[in-house]
């Protein structure tokens, strides 16, 4: 009987943190393509539909994971709970847990609700080595420099770019 009065309490918990989270409008920004999906944040966690997931990010929950063409990212089974929450006959996925799953960068702008999503690390492409690639460029006579050239030596690169 104890047990029961205990989980009777933690439920009703939930459902009143659950209650009083903020329903959104927000702008997920991901894979730099912007959608406006509804949403709700619960201190500073992101839920969105099933639906809005999927038109958001193109990832759709299945048994084996959440899924993207090839890809597919299990969920921890003893942490279903953080990134699954089903209420009022819809189900909410957590995006920025996903995010800490798959170790994004967010970045939130409370105040236009704007959330961005930075790469996944199996986007992400990292330096193989701290050696930088050999080119050669013109000085300002014409005469061709490579920086294999100056191999052991101190140099200060400055590039510019117009955009």
């Amino acid at each position: 009987m104890k047990a029961i009065l205990v989980l009777a309490f933690l439920v009703f918990a939930v459902a009143t943190v659950w209650a009083e989270a903020k329903a959104i409008r927000a702008t997920v920004v991901y894979d730099d393509l912007a959608t406006s999906v509804s949403a709700v944040d619960d201190s500073g966690q992101l839920w969105i539909t099933l639906a809005d997931l999927s038109l958001a990010t193109r990832f759709e929950v299945k048994p084996q994971g959440v899924c993207r063409d090839e890809i597919c990212i299990p969920l921890p089974k003893a942490r279903k709970s953080e990134f699954l929450r089903g209420e009022a006959g819809a189900e909410f996925f957590n995006l920025t847990a996903f995010a800490g799953l798959t170790h994004q960068a967010v970045a939130h702008d409370a105040a236009t609700d704007t959330w961005y999503f930075g790469l996944r690390s199996d986007q992400q492409q990292l330096a193989s080595s701290l050696m930088a690639p050999d080119f050669t460029l013109p000085d300002i006579n014409g005469q061709r420099h490579s920086l294999s050239d100056f191999r052991g030596k101190k140099i200060l690169l400055v590039t510019w770019a117009s955009w």
